[in-house]
């Protein structure tokens, strides 16, 4: 038996930020001389990013204006973990309903009362009674539906959500489960100036997706999903991390990350591939967490495949930046955008990967109706 994705709906906040906006921002908020703040331009001008959106206007404001960040040349005191979990608490489940909402109407034909399960996945912000009840109660979903949280696992998440979702549809073949992963990044601006920080800066952003799994296709472009094959890297472990300090959620990003991708993307997909019925060079879609650029440039070497083939990841990248979980989410849903009847029975190759370090791994294949 196997399950499909049905619909994938996206949202993101009001406030978009040019990418150089917030790079000035950055420089501001670090005291960076005219020498730095040139560096730190270089470095978001190279991200591929063009812009990003947030929850925060505070980005696009002057010191004076801010309503998150202390109006104070130092930014202190510096907002705590108490501060950004608010802050996530009043904006996740508006974004997870409006990506709920965008997933749905996709699927007139399945109907809020007839989900069984609810899948959230987040790394940016938790909170007791949490997010999924927040969910139920404000989609009025049946108080019967089956929870589960999928909390703090980083980029590669959503790719857990969905194998949570696959057996639920293998154990229950009515089950139409509702996967949420939303991500609110940049509530935990870290004020450092270690090269590991000014990477995370310039990455992330703000976004939610919403997928619709079940053991049926829809009367719609649908992906089956086909296998899963995870791996870890454990001499990456402190190249990628995520850890909770007194003011906010730190994120270490080692430029090391690209390189150990690299080495292990060739077996990764080797191992996904060895048991079924498609040979690597059948290949040409694919659904890529673009992590950033180097990431991306890195796959495409090692696998030899184009930067047209990986023009989704490129595309969310240069959009909406890094939204940890949910961007595979967005890459997956413009491809579903991109396919016709001539790509019936298609594979689809995609990767995420997040701390550990962790390299995921799923075949999908299109099922066009």
């Amino acid at each position: 038996m196997k399950s499909y994705i049905c619909a994938i709906g996206t949202a993101n906040p009001s406030v978009l930020i040019p990418q150089m906006q917030v790079a000035q921002f950055m420089a501001n908020a670090l005291n960076f001389d005219s020498a730095e703040t040139r560096k730190l331009m270089a470095l978001y001008r190279a991200s591929g990013i063009e812009q990003r959106f947030s929850v925060l206007d505070d980005f696009n404001n002057q010191n004076g204006d801010y309503t998150f960040f202390p109006n104070t040349p130092d930014l202190e005191p510096f907002p705590t973990v108490k501060r950004r979990m608010d802050a996530y608490k009043q904006h996740a489940l508006q974004l997870s309903v409006a990506a709920i909402n965008d997933c749905l109407v996709h699927i007139p034909e399945v109907t809020l009362s007839s989900i069984t399960h609810l899948i959230t996945v987040s790394c940016t912000g938790m909170y007791a009674p949490g997010l999924d009840i927040e969910i139920l109660e404000e989609l009025h979903l049946p108080t019967t539906i089956q929870r589960t949280a999928i909390n703090f696992m980083g980029c590669y998440a959503a790719f857990n959500g969905l194998k949570v979702a696959d057996a639920f549809c293998k154990a229950n073949p009515l089950a139409r489960v509702l996967v949420v992963c939303t991500e609110i990044c940049t509530i935990h601006f870290q004020k450092h100036r270690e090269t590991d920080h000014l990477i995370s800066n310039a990455l992330f952003g703000d976004g939610a997706a919403a997928v619709l799994v079940q053991a049926r296709p829809t009367e719609s472009t649908c992906l089956r999903m086909e296998s899963f094959h995870c791996d870890l890297v454990p001499a990456g472990k402190k190249e990628m991390a995520w850890h909770i300090s007194d003011f906010g959620f730190e994120m270490t990003l080692s430029s090391y990350v690209p390189e150990m991708i690299k080495k292990g993307i060739r077996q990764l997909a080797s191992n996904l591939l060895a048991n079924l019925d498609v040979n690597f060079t059948e290949i040409n879609l694919f659904a890529i967490h673009p992590g950033g650029r180097k990431i991306l440039e890195c796959i495409e070497m090692e696998l030899g495949i184009t930067r047209h083939e990986n023009r989704f990841a490129y595309d969310i990248l240069k959009n909406f930046g890094n939204m940890s979980s949910a961007t595979v989410l967005f890459v997956l849903k413009a491809l579903i955008e991109s396919v016709g009847p001539e790509h019936e029975g298609a594979p689809v190759l995609s990767f995420a990967f997040g701390p550990g370090l962790t390299l995921e791994s799923m075949l999908l294949k299109v099922q066009h109706v």
